[in-house]
């Protein structure tokens, strides 16, 4: 597929080739906060579509997002993830684009490369982070990572479902962990100051790779799998191990909440709080691989979804827990205020403010700060 076929960002694991709408329901208030208490997607979309010209443009909602700080910070996938023919010149191609569509809505999202940029995060506009869901850009050579940190993507995941050049993937049924190449990116990532997520690997790349790391590393968008046994999820043993490392593990909004059918918000509450008791409050997030505003939900949405799962199957990088009938999101938490949702959630459920704001972005921006440096 060319990269202008599969959107970016959420659409790793979302829907192709279409800008989502939102549901038409009642927004709750924006949540009252001071400016220091971001709100973070570690995994994220903000909603475009594409002009006869071949530019982005964004969803006109989402200035209001932005203005009302639904979301302060989103993480977003920049180049197309997987295995396949240029890859390098594709994401250099992402990166050129992307920033051509951040300066051209300068009013309304920002650009984050580094700590000194995440100071001005939560003023009125999205902030955008770069990031790589596999390292297939790198097309063999670990040196690039220095050249996408110089272009401003300061985060990179090592692998996605399948095996690459640096480790196996969640679906490889070898789970042969991390190659000598992939020690040697990790090395380059922490040369650079570039978060390692390990989102998507196989359970022992995942654990080779906190090992081999020097800097604290992330999961962005995972599950528990105690609650539900899904390649996707992740184990106690190495959330566990991620935390002990100082880094944090981003909870998704996903089918993979439930061992079947369209997941409600009780799952990702329970995932939550699985996540609290593992890892801990300070080591705990949200990666929605969502876009902001949502999808709606009809009888072409649902054809979407079958032609995308059977695309995926083709590819064979389909994960068990996708289906053609469960579209990629959680019911009740399907548009622009998900957070806003998530917070009265976990308040009812007894959940502290100062609890309820490290998992809605302060962990993630903590750990943001510690790798990337002052």
């Amino acid at each position: 597929m060319r990269r202008r076929e599969v959107l970016t960002g959420a659409a790793a694991a979302g829907l192709i080739g279409l800008a989502p709408r939102a549901l038409a329901q009642a927004l709750p208030e924006p949540t009252r906060r001071s400016r220091a208490a971001l709100r973070v997607d570690a995994l994220g979309m903000v909603d475009y579509e594409r002009r006869p010209d071949g530019t982005l443009q964004l969803h006109p909602q989402i200035a209001q997002a932005a203005r009302e700080r639904r979301i302060d910070l989103t993480s977003m996938t920049i180049a197309e993830p997987g295995n396949g023919p240029n890859r390098f010149a594709e994401a250099v191609a992402a990166i050129a684009e992307w920033d051509q569509a951040i300066a051209a809505n300068a009013q309304v999202l920002r650009r984050i490369r580094n700590a000194a940029d995440l100071r001005a995060a939560g003023d009125g506009r999205i902030a955008i982070i770069y990031n790589f869901q596999d390292t297939a850009a790198l097309e063999g050579d670990a040196a690039r990572v220095r050249l996408f940190k110089t272009l401003g993507v300061p985060v990179m995941q090592l692998t996605y479902n399948k095996r690459n050049l640096a480790g196996d993937g969640c679906l490889e049924r070898a789970n042969a962990g991390l190659s000598d190449f992939g020690r040697d990116v990790i090395a380059a990532m922490n040369a650079e100051h570039v978060l390692l997520d390990l989102s998507h690997a196989g359970q022992r790349t995942i654990a080779e790779g906190i090992a081999a790391t020097k800097a604290p590393p992330a999961i962005t968008h995972s599950g528990c799998r105690a609650l539900v046994d899904f390649p996707r999820n992740s184990y106690d043993a190495e959330m566990r191990a991620l935390a002990a490392k100082g880094g944090v593990f981003g909870l998704y909004l996903m089918p993979f909440l439930r061992p079947s059918g369209q997941p409600g918000r009780e799952d990702l509450l329970r995932h939550l709080d699985h996540a609290l008791n593992i890892c801990g409050e300070d080591h705990i997030g949200i990666g929605t691989d969502q876009y902001l505003r949502g999808r709606i939900v009809d009888d072409a949405a649902r054809k979407r979804q079958r032609e995308f799962f059977e695309r995926r199957q083709r590819l064979g990088i389909a994960a068990p827990g996708e289906a053609a009938d469960v579209l990629n999101h959680v019911d009740g938490y399907n548009d622009m205020a998900r957070f806003d949702r998530i917070a009265l959630d976990l308040s009812a459920r007894g959940w502290s403010s100062a609890r309820i704001d490290k998992l809605l972005g302060g962990n993630f921006a903590r750990l943001f700060r510690e790798v990337w440096g002052s």
